[in-house]
């Protein structure tokens, strides 16, 4: 009689040591991601301070060159809200989820505004060209004038390049396809008949709206130019191009598909594809194919 009395136990004793390994196991895995996702966190977190630095630092620099004591006062005002959004992301843990994002959304406001101030401060320049012209025709202030027109044109310089480095296009989601004759997609190189590039170019509300002419550089695995559009300047060299379209830019986002006719043997290996437009390389990316 004892004898059976036992059998329940000990199978229910059976039955909580293994709930008991159960949770231990799910624990250590639940802790595992948790370790997995802080670690990104922290990643993401540090690469926030290093922007909001970066931008500290930017009015620094444009304080320097700006001598209207209304724009100074904002511009002082900027980089202290700044800085204090930087010293609140410093003192926030890698795991407050919900501060983490809300100051990437000041991160995103602090760029916005920065952009604002590079504008306003280069149509200001332009204003005060204006004045300058006028200063320069008056008797007696000769001297002064050109010494202004000289703090000036090196101040518009420096503005201009931000406001050029602003208003560059950017290539983002390139693909490479090759292609059959049919139209269908090739698996394998030698069996390609055109190559399919297409990409995006970003939406930017600083850029000149109208016709752009966008070149891509297809180069093979032994670093040949798949060539027959001709030669283009880039950082002082000339280089060859692939293929070339003409665009209508209207500061929205554009995609941009274009085909290069295959007349020769193309082999396995690492194509890349480079996209200019401006005088800019502006993407960039690498493709392997069988």
């Amino acid at each position: 009689m004892k004898k059976y009395i036992w059998i329940p136990l000990v199978l229910l004793i059976l039955v909580l040591l293994a709930g008991i390994g159960f949770l231990g196991y799910s624990f250590f895995k639940e802790r595992e991601a948790n370790e997995a996702m802080q670690e990104l966190a922290a990643l993401d977190k540090q690469e926030m301070e290093n922007e909001y630095e970066r931008f500290a630092l930017q009015y620094s620099e444009m304080m320097t060159q700006i001598n209207n004591d209304s724009i100074l006062a904002q511009l002082t005002k900027e980089q202290m809200r700044t800085q204090e959004l930087l010293a609140e992301l410093k003192q926030v843990k890698d795991d407050d989820a919900k501060e983490i994002a809300r100051l990437k959304r000041e991160l995103a406001t602090v760029r916005a505004v920065l952009r604002d101030y590079v504008m306003q401060i280069d149509s200001l320049n332009r204003q005060n060209q204006e004045l300058i012209a006028e200063n320069t025709r008056m008797q007696g202030e000769m001297d002064e004038a050109s010494r202004t027109i000289e703090d000036l044109s090196t101040e518009r310089e420096t503005l201009s390049e931000r406001v050029a480095m602003a208003a560059q296009l950017d290539a983002h989601a390139i693909t490479m396809t090759p292609l059959k004759k049919n139209g269908k997609s090739a698996k394998k190189m030698k069996d390609c008949k055109n190559i399919a590039i297409s990409f995006n170019i970003a939406r930017n509300v600083t850029a000149e709206n109208g016709q752009r002419t966008v070149y891509v550089r297809i180069t093979t695995p032994t670093g040949e130019t798949l060539n027959g559009g001709g030669t283009i300047t880039y950082e002082n060299r000339t280089i060859e191009y692939s293929i070339k379209k003409v665009i209508e830019y209207t500061g929205e986002e554009t995609p941009v598909t274009m085909y290069w006719n295959v007349a020769e043997y193309l082999g396995a290996g690492s194509y890349n594809v480079s996209i200019f437009a401006d005088g800019n390389m502006i993407g960039s990316r690498n493709f392997t194919f069988n």
